[in-house]
């Protein structure tokens, strides 16, 4: 089976394709100084990347969650329950992480299929 790799850089690509599963890179943001503002910055990202490979993101299966603080936990699901399509929630993991630059609140990798 084939395997594709969109926006390759020297450490890593955006999404990797094989067969009918789609892997997003973590999603970060820094367009804001609060956890739901980056959140939703992050979820653009996720949409648009969706949208370029043609997968709706009822087709999300599992999404896992990065917060630099835990504490922002609620903060962050006001604005993700928002954005996740009724009916079609994925597996999600939430858990507190420290991210690779401090003004990084959220980080977000998404497996999805076609």
């Amino acid at each position: 089976m084939q395997i594709e790799r969109t926006d390759t850089g020297d450490i890593m690509s955006q999404a990797v394709l094989h067969g009918d599963m789609i892997y997003l890179s973590g999603q970060v943001s820094s367009d804001s100084n609060d956890v739901a503002g980056q959140t939703k910055g992050v979820l653009d990202k996720i949409d648009a990347l969706l949208s370029r490979l043609g997968v709706q993101k009822t087709r999300v299966l599992s999404a896992t969650i990065y917060l630099a603080d835990i504490s922002t936990f609620s903060e962050m699901n006001e604005v993700w329950k928002k954005w996740v399509p009724v009916g079609a929630t994925p597996a999600r993991t939430t858990v507190g992480a420290k991210l690779a630059m401090p003004e990084f609140l959220v980080e977000i990798t998404i497996v999805a299929c076609r």
